[in-house]
């Protein structure tokens, strides 16, 4: 086990590495010049070279690269120019927001999804199975940005029932986090669904039923118990998801998070800020990967150091 969680660390530190080589270059590469949205339009040739020789961008990109990462090792972004304050400090104070429309969100696929994916394994072939299998398609297939600007509208504009824009009250948080939370709820829905189907056509249903035992016990006691070990361990992934995929919904409704501020951050050029944003969001993802590895160890005997 201590193997396996060293080898999982050494993946997860060269994944951040990656993480960290990839968003400096692309920032960099991305056109637009910082001094200049700093200074404004009227700023003279000589402070503009001045602003960048403050911010280090007359160093060759590899010099830049390397003080870069020493930086970031010691969790150093430097200062935001346009917020002003310590990047990282800025991205931190925007977390707790984005955690919590991703825990609506994750709240709101669990209350749907499960039930929706066993209520469709019980009708397997039905029409109530088709339906549930159709909308889940479509929860997955329909652009987010496009869903949410559709309940903005219905239930925001024309309904007149919820708020179209984060208002800091649980009403506000409704469509946001349903809009993130659709494509995960039909996607649930088949693992659930799919994972009862398997654990009905097992030997130990057989043998319980030919015991006598109620066909509700049989279902609520085994059945579900064993469909819930996958389901436990991918909500991991599922929350990594909603952390990541929140930046386009935060957009849509104006939710104050960490996605509107990284966005915010890149059309601004504000380099500091949005690479602590895009890392702390990676190691979020990536750690919580690592976390589920772990959890199913513990939930699945059958896991071995062999198997994985």
């Amino acid at each position: 086990m201590i193997i396996y969680i060293a080898r999982r660390l050494g993946q997860s530190v060269f994944l951040i590495f990656g993480a960290i080589t990839i968003v400096f270059v692309v920032l960099r590469v991305v056109s637009g010049d910082p001094a200049s949205l700093m200074l404004g339009a009227q700023a003279t040739a000589a402070e503009l070279d001045a602003a960048r020789e403050q911010l280090g961008l007359n160093d060759p990109l590899w010099d830049q690269y390397v003080r870069h990462l020493g930086e970031v090792l010691t969790l150093d972004f430097g200062e935001s120019w346009r917020l002003g304050g310590d990047a990282l400090s800025t991205v931190l104070e925007r977390l707790p927001s984005t955690l919590t429309l991703a825990g609506w969100a994750l709240l709101l696929t669990v209350l749907i999804g499960f039930p929706l994916g066993v209520y469709a394994a019980r009708h397997t072939g039905r029409l109530a199975d088709r339906l549930v299998s159709y909308l889940s398609l479509a929860g997955q297939a329909l652009p987010s940005f496009w869903v949410g600007i559709m309940l903005v509208l219905i239930f925001a504009r024309m309904l007149d029932l919820l708020p179209g824009t984060a208002d800091g009250t649980p009403l506000g948080a409704i469509l946001p986090a349903f809009t993130l939370a659709l494509p995960f709820i039909g996607w649930l829905a088949r693992l659930v669904r799919n994972g009862t189907l398997e654990e009905l056509g097992k030997e130990y249903v057989r043998t319980a039923r030919s015991k006598g035992l109620p066909e509700h016990v049989v279902f609520n006691v085994h059945v579900l118990r064993n469909t819930l070990t996958p389901v436990v361990t991918v909500l991991g992934l599922v929350m990594g998801n909603f952390i990541a995929d929140a930046v386009i919904i935060e957009q849509v409704f104006a939710w104050q998070g960490i996605g509107s501020l990284m966005i915010d951050s890149i059309v601004h050029r504000d380099y500091a800020v949005a690479e602590a944003a895009i890392l702390l969001i990676a190691v979020f993802y990536i750690g919580l990967n690592l976390l589920v590895d772990v959890l199913y160890f513990h939930l699945d005997p059958r896991i071995t150091l062999e198997t994985v």
